[in-house]
């Protein structure tokens, strides 16, 4: 073995004992979370320090368009120096050589992170906190469909079929026996993950029709983040294994609930490891309530980023799993924000308005970005909501359009993830939607063609 190989991860390690190194894939997320780079022979790899990848491939929209991101000096498509951080080097288990994949960062030609690179955004976010003396932790959940191949877009998206042979049930939440349908995937799905070393805190049924949950330990941000750039990929492959597909759509299938990526956070003081939403008697502090209030003033211009797509909309619906506004309370699933049960010591704050269709590093950010305006601002939220929330008012933006323009007017919260970042993701966001409203939809054919 060459010597960068004896740093390794020690899963990375032990997934390579005894064997030959064959290739390295070295990935880095776009906006949309679509993993980008470069597949090189180990030999290779073990030569270079870092690789060129031009800055275009952050103006992309999610049909492989374009948005007039670039900036003064034009459409030049400039390289960009992407640094291996190998911390997160970790298996392909699914290939059929031995490969990792290592997840690189961004720079420019001075060395200085590009700032709309999402993993980079993330990391400046969580970096104010740290100067604030503060430390983010995070949790999320992630939710997502096992369904039929489907090769046509003009065909519904239909569940897959499980092993009894009949297509995935319902209204089956936590149901052991909905699990057991997907038997096979499911023990893909943790063989892959211990061999890349991630700790799965649990998969259970939810109330779609082959709809699953997945939820990870606590930890810092930014590696929970990789965590789930590299999960949707391991899930994709375990899927395609058993003949089907894993879908992280918000909305994949009509009348059925959407997919979210719920968030939970809490915020040590560094220099005491104390959880700072709890006090030294247990109760909930000044800064639990000021991190509630940040959520629900920030959130409605953050709405953009974690709802990125026109089918990230559809998953607000009422009574349907998802919030439909920005109320607060303990231990209710109809909020937007809620708090779990918890000892004082994990307390902690709920995020229910990410869909699985956000990219992670992103979605974490705009997150974390509204609950430290709301330390910074100190201001109380609304009285906590007694009874269903979804008998309140709605009160988030309902289509991405209407996102985009609160996020585009939301200078403070630009300020927290970075001016130039939210630039170029608003200028690439308005371009994709531009090109959805050019899309003529079967319910216009059927409705508006002979009746209008």
């Amino acid at each position: 073995m060459s010597d960068w190989t004896k740093n390794l991860p020690e899963t990375a390690a032990a997934y390579l004992e005894g064997r030959k190194l064959d290739e390295v894939e070295c990935i880095i997320s776009d906006l949309p979370g679509i993993a980008r780079g470069k597949a090189v022979p180990a030999s290779k790899f073990a030569k270079q320090d870092q690789f060129f990848l031009p800055d275009s491939i952050f103006y992309q929209t999610i049909t492989g368009d374009w948005g007039e991101a670039a900036g003064d000096e034009g459409f030049i498509e400039k390289d960009m120096i992407l640094k291996p951080d190998m911390t997160t080097a970790t298996a392909a288990p699914w290939t059929g050589d031995w490969t990792l994949q290592v997840i690189h960062d961004a720079y420019d030609r001075k060395d200085q992170p590009v700032m709309f690179s999402p993993r980079n955004v993330l990391k400046h976010v969580v970096q104010q906190y740290r100067d604030r003396g503060l430390e983010p932790v995070v949790a999320p959940e992630m939710e997502f469909f096992l369904v039929a191949r489907n090769i046509d877009p003009a065909i519904a998206i239909k569940p897959m079929m499980g092993r009894s042979g009949r297509p995935a049930a319902a209204r089956q939440a936590y149901s052991m026996t909905a699990v057991d349908e997907f038997g096979p995937v499911i023990d893909d799905i943790y063989d892959f993950a211990e061999a890349q070393g991630f700790e799965i805190d649990g998969i259970t049924q939810e109330g779609g029709a082959g709809q699953l949950e997945i939820n990870l330990q606590h930890g810092d941000p930014v590696k929970l983040a990789d965590e789930v750039f590299f999960f949707k990929r391991l899930i994709r492959e375990a899927a395609l294994r058993h003949d089907c597909f894993a879908t992280f759509m918000a909305k994949p299938i009509e009348q059925e609930p959407g997919s979210a990526m719920h968030i939970h956070h809490s915020i040590l003081d560094i220099e005491t490891g104390q959880n700072i939403f709890s006090g030294p008697q247990g109760g909930e502090t000044d800064a639990f309530f000021h991190y509630i209030a940040g959520l629900q003033n920030h959130l409605p211009s953050a709405i953009a980023v974690l709802a990125p797509y026109v089918n990230s909309y559809r998953r607000y619906v009422k009574d349907h799993a998802a919030p439909i506004n920005l109320e607060w309370a303990r231990d209710n699933r109809t909020t937007g924000i809620r708090i779990p049960l918890s000892d004082p010591n994990a307390r902690r704050v709920e995020n229910r308005l990410a869909g699985m269709d956000c990219n992670p590093y992103l979605g974490i950010a705009a997150s974390l970005a509204c609950g430290l305006l709301g330390l910074i601002e100190e201001e109380r939220p609304d009285k906590q909501f007694k009874g269903d929330a979804y008998d309140g008012e709605e009160d988030i933006p309902r289509t991405l359009g209407e996102a985009l323009n609160v996020f585009e007017e939301a200078t403070d919260l630009h300020e927290i993830l970075h001016p130039e970042f939210a630039r170029v993701y608003a200028i690439v966001k308005r371009a994709e939607y531009e090109e959805f409203l050019q899309v003529i939809s079967p319910w216009e054919r059927e409705h508006l063609l002979l009746n209008v």
